[in-house]
């Protein structure tokens, strides 16, 4: 096995896709509005993801377990995500992805792209139908940068090794911690704060600032 040479982390929805998962949930069981404003508020910073998470999940309520296949036909890579992915694993990074949206897709995005690690929320499911609440722990802004440390220290990195990247307030935490912290087309908080952005949907840019830092 060669060396790990270091460790990207970035966030799902409006990230590593176009689109916001959960919104397109909100949109099957129409209350997609309701949905997408709560969104944009917390990804503003101006709810608490917790808070806002829960109150978008409880008007999920109902919707059948199907709904998962539905919205994967929906989703879209942005730009550059496997050359993105397949350059850095060709240079012997690893890659994964922390989401404050669910398993039930998000799983399949990353086995799509070989990504190798995944952390994400987990909806409660009875009788086949969602029940309005999430399962266990949810993936919060604290939650992001502490996966970004747990999994630089299972490979032997130091945080100096690292790429953090994401578009909204909860991404914050993990984008300050890393060597490499990157607002993707983010939020005007998330731009003020972070170290370096891209503005344009290309994920393969994150190789501009790569090597613009090795020289």
């Amino acid at each position: 096995m060669k060396d790990i040479k270091g460790l990207l982390v970035m966030d799902v929805d409006s990230t590593l896709i176009m689109e916001e998962g959960i919104d397109l949930l909100g949109d099957i069981a129409g209350v997609g509005s309701q949905v997408a404003d709560i969104t944009e508020r917390a990804m503003q910073g101006e709810l608490d993801f917790r808070q806002a998470l829960d109150e978008r999940v409880a008007l999920l309520k109902g919707l059948p377990e199907s709904v998962f296949q539905e919205i994967l036909k929906k989703i879209h890579f942005t730009p550059g995500a496997k050359k993105l992915v397949d350059e850095l694993h060709s240079r012997g990074y690893k890659v994964g992805v922390v989401s404050g949206g669910f398993h039930e897709t998000v799983d399949s995005l990353a086995e799509q792209l070989g990504l190798d690690y995944v952390k994400a929320n987990h909806l409660e499911v009875v009788d086949g139908h969602l029940t309005g609440r999430v399962l266990g722990d949810v993936v919060t802004k604290d939650v992001k940068k502490q996966m970004l440390e747990t999994w630089t220290a299972e490979n032997g990195l130091t945080m100096a090794q690292t790429i953090a990247m994401g578009d909204g307030a909860n991404d914050l935490s993990m984008i300050q911690a890393a060597g490499i912290g990157i607002a993707f087309c983010a939020k005007p908080i998330v731009r003020e704060q972070a170290p370096f952005q891209i503005n344009e949907k290309d994920l393969y840019k994150v190789i501009e600032i790569l090597d613009s830092q090795k020289s």
